[in-house]
């Protein structure tokens, strides 16, 4: 069975009038779609079919919650999606998508796979540029890679490792400040612990 066989339209089946189909999309569909920017997802896909003799209407309602990378600070974001996608589908001789509204599947097909119908319709939500609201990204990692930044297209050789270990102590630092909601065995922060082991490789 392939990846996207359980997200097909058996539309040569369909009686007329109106059927509904429901999907439920989680981490490992994009990780099948080979997505960069969704790390994990939450989202339900409502199917709206209304079958109009020799033409389909499909609406898709989208909902729910993806994860993403925030651009700024490198953690997690939690992204709200609600969209909808409207296309009419016919039969015809020869596959042809060239309309943004009609879509022709040939003849042969008797189902359509809307995997990367429901892929494109989540993915076009996603901004170009992806941040916390103001004051909830990671301080730290926040500022350390805003230094990091203005600074590294100064450096020339070694000094690459100097803005490292600088870098580390800041982290550290910052790691060292009392704080009432952590407790003494809260894991420290991978990419910290990456950070670290360049460090010690130079």
């Amino acid at each position: 069975m392939g990846k996207f066989s359980a997200y097909k339209l058996p539309l040569k089946t369909l009686p007329h009038g109106s059927h509904t189909f429901d999907y439920k999309l989680q981490k490992q569909f994009f990780v099948d779609m080979e997505s960069a920017d969704i790390r994990d997802a939450d989202i339900d896909v409502h199917v709206d079919v209304d079958y109009k003799g020799d033409l389909y209407e499909i609406t898709l309602t989208v909902t729910g919650e993806i994860t993403l990378i925030c651009d700024r600070c490198l953690d997690d974001l939690q992204w709200p999606v609600d969209t909808t996608f409207h296309i009419f589908v016919k039969y015809g001789p020869d596959y042809n998508d060239d309309s943004d509204e009609l879509l022709e599947i040939p003849e042969s097909d008797a189902e359509l796979n809307i995997a990367y119908m429901m892929y494109d319709t989540v993915a076009l939500t996603i901004p170009i540029k992806h941040v916390h609201p103001l004051g909830k990204c990671n301080r730290a990692m926040s500022s350390l890679l805003k230094k990091h930044r203005a600074t590294a297209h100064n450096l020339e050789g070694d000094g690459d490792d100097e803005i490292i270990d600088e870098m580390i102590d800041e982290v550290e630092t910052a790691q060292m400040q009392p704080d009432s909601s952590d407790s003494d065995d809260t894991p420290t922060d991978p990419r910290w612990d990456e950070l670290k082991k360049l460090n010690d490789n130079n």
